[in-house]
């Protein structure tokens, strides 16, 4: 490939691809004295999800990361410490507060798009219950969308019916007027941003340029290298053409063009990069050699494109897919060695231990007895971390690779 001079992209092999991708996500190495709050900041979001057939998602994200992780850590830093808040991406995420100033952007364009989407896909007379929700809050303190009643059920469960309070409380929330004080179970509890964001935080006020700046330096750098969609696509708060336009507007001594190199022979992409790029990525120590369970909502595997054409494995989440026609099944985790990803396994926590259905291994991966020993204390680590015995295996849990 070249570039409009006619002269040869820098260009980046597929390992080294690879090796920049998994520390910019933080599975390489971590830097000496990195904290959780550092290793959040480096990833820039974690996805939050209500499924635990083993653990939450987003402490399953974090236990990839760093092996002496527990769930209170995280809680600790949301709740008391007040050094993440929670918002939304490109789905609900655990954020760094102090990239709060550049969400309020995202609250004006949420604002319009939630209007118009709402009216049509929610219940009627949300927008009137605004001002009696925010003096509900105001004066009563932290609210669950169940306290404001409205739902057609009254029982525990109704948190899932979108009455108009419900509603409201999303959408004041997702705009910016409310922000979530803690959960109870998975349900939010919502109070008023001023008292859950730190002041200092709240006065900071860039304008939508300074926003999209950050945003778009912000996800390139922790993308490694990408397109102007997946720049765009990163936070999910600049619109593809406003990427392009910020990549087109730098100049040649802070961005190139490269060609890099995808899993299979012959598959490279023209994609955006910082100059030196190439450099640093090989300068990188190699990752970690043991076997990892990552969650299907990992930040390696959220751009299911990107991880397919990086690293040639084809992932898709299949619980909304009828049981019959599962490939795999319902929540099958991800399995990553070194900078490979090498197969997937099918497990849950039932009844006090850690029970493994099945594990696939990739095309060209040989399960032989080092693996699977790696395999098992992975397994064990994993246990351990949700507090269940195990792991124990069904007859028949080593499955063939399927093409």
């Amino acid at each position: 490939m070249r570039g409009s001079a006619g002269q040869p992209l820098p260009r980046l092999s597929n390992r080294a691809a690879r090796k920049l991708f998994l520390d910019r996500h933080g599975l390489g190495r971590p830097p000496p004295g990195e904290d959780l709050t550092g290793l959040i900041e480096r990833l820039g979001f974690v996805q939050v999800d209500s499924i635990a057939t083993v653990e939450r998602a987003h402490h399953m994200i974090l236990a990839a990361r760093r092996r002496r992780y527990r769930p209170r850590q995280l809680a600790d830093l949301l709740e008391r410490r007040r050094t993440l808040f929670e918002h939304w991406t490109h789905d609900a995420s655990v954020i760094p507060v102090s990239f709060y100033p550049y969400w309020r952007l995202r609250f004006r364009r949420d604002a319009d798009m939630l209007r118009a989407r709402w009216r049509k896909w929610r219940r009627a007379g949300f927008e009137e219950r605004f001002d009696e929700v925010l003096e509900r809050i105001r004066e009563g303190g932290p609210v669950m969308a169940r306290e404001l009643g409205g739902g057609r059920r009254r029982d525990a469960s109704a948190w899932w019916d979108w009455h108009p309070s419900k509603t409201a409380l999303e959408f004041l929330w997702r705009t910016g007027a409310l922000a979530i004080d803690r959960r109870e179970g998975f349900q939010k509890v919502f109070d008023l941003a001023e008292r859950v964001i730190p002041a200092p935080v709240r006065a900071a006020l860039p304008d939508e340029r300074e926003t999209l700046d950050w945003a778009c330096a912000g996800a390139l750098d922790r993308l490694g290298f990408g397109s102007a969609r997946e720049i765009a696509a990163f936070w999910d708060t600049a619109t593809p053409d406003e990427a392009r336009s910020w990549c087109a507007a730098r100049d040649a001594g802070e961005l190139v063009e490269a060609a890099v190199e995808g899993a299979r022979p012959g598959e490279v992409r023209r994609l955006f990069a910082r100059s030196g790029l190439g450099e640093q990525a090989e300068g990188l120590p190699e990752p970690p050699g043991g076997v990892r369970v990552l969650s299907p909502f990992d930040p390696l595997l959220r751009d299911r494109r990107r991880a397919e054409w990086l690293f040639g494995f084809r992932y898709r989440i299949e619980i909304y897919v009828p049981e019959e026609k599962r490939e795999y099944g319902y929540y099958v985790f991800p399995l990553l060695e070194g900078d490979r990803l090498v197969g997937r396994i099918d497990m849950r926590r039932r009844e006090g231990r850690l029970c493994v259905r099945a594990l696939w291994p990739e095309r060209g991966v040989r399960l032989g007895k080092g693996r699977l020993e790696r395999i098992g204390r992975e397994l064990a680590r994993i246990a351990r971390f949700c507090g269940c015995d195990g792991p124990v295996f069904e007859n028949g849990w080593v499955r063939e690779c399927r093409e």
